[in-house]
C-alpha cells in the first residue's frame, strides 16, 4: 500500500518511490514465473492529477522456470512497465477499468500483478538458438551438438533392408529353387 497523503490532491504535484516489496503468489504461467517472496523492486512516480493520482514506473524482477525446447533451467530478470490511474473515492468515475483509491491509500497488487504476468513471456527459451531436445532418444542437442542417430528403419521394410544388405555383400539375395 502507497500513501498518496503527501500529494494533497494538488493536480501536478508528484512524488517519487523507490521501494522493495516481496512477491505474492501466483506471479507465474505455464512454465515461468516469480518465485513466491522474491523481491520486486518498484521504482515509481506518483502524480496528482484531476481524476486521482497517476502511478508509473518499472518493476524488477526475478523469473524462473523451464525452456521450453530444451526443459532446462532458467533464472533471468524482467523490467515491467508499471502505469495505473487510482481515481478518488469522491471523483464518480465508474469505470470498472479505473482502480480506485482506498482513501489515501493505493493497493499496488492488482496492477503490479496484472503487468508482471502480462510480460511474461508464453514460450521462454534458455537463448533465441536452442536446439532443444533429440526426438528419438531426448538428449539435449546443446550439450551434444554432433548428436546422430543411425537411420531408423520402418518395421515394415526390415526384411527388405536385409535382403538389399546381404545381396551388396554378395550372398544371394533369396535362396530360390534348388537346381539338380
Amino acid at each position: 500500500m502507497l500513501d498518496t497523503r503527501e500529494l494533497g490532491r494538488r493536480p501536478g504535484s508528484q512524488r517519487q518511490v523507490s521501494r522493495t516489496e516481496w512477491a505474492p503468489t501466483g506471479l507465474t504461467i505455464d512454465m515461468l514465473g516469480v518465485p513466491e517472496d522474491s523481491e520486486l523492486a518498484l521504482d515509481l512516480r506518483l502524480e496528482a492529477v484531476m481524476e486521482g493520482v497517476l502511478v508509473t514506473g518499472t518493476v524488477r524482477v526475478q523469473v524462473e522456470g523451464q525452456c521450453v525446447r530444451c526443459l532446462g533451467g532458467l533464472d533471468d530478470s524482467l523490467v515491467v512497465d508499471l502505469l495505473e490511474l487510482y481515481a478518488y473515492d469522491d471523483h464518480g468515475v465508474e469505470d470498472d477499468d479505473v482502480s480506485q483509491l482506498e482513501g489515501d491509500l493505493i493497493d499496488l497488487q492488482p496492477a503490479v500483478r496484472d503487468a508482471v504476468v502480462l510480460a511474461l513471456p508464453f514460450n521462454p527459451t534458455c537463448r533465441p538458438d536452442c536446439p532443444g531436445l533429440c526426438p528419438s532418444c531426448g538428449a539435449r542437442l546443446a550439450d551434444d551438438p554432433g548428436h546422430t542417430h543411425a537411420e531408423e528403419v520402418d518395421p515394415r521394410w526390415v526384411v527388405l533392408h536385409q535382403m538389399v544388405a546381404e545381396a551388396d555383400q554378395g550372398k544371394p539375395a533369396h535362396p530360390g529353387p534348388e537346381k539338380e
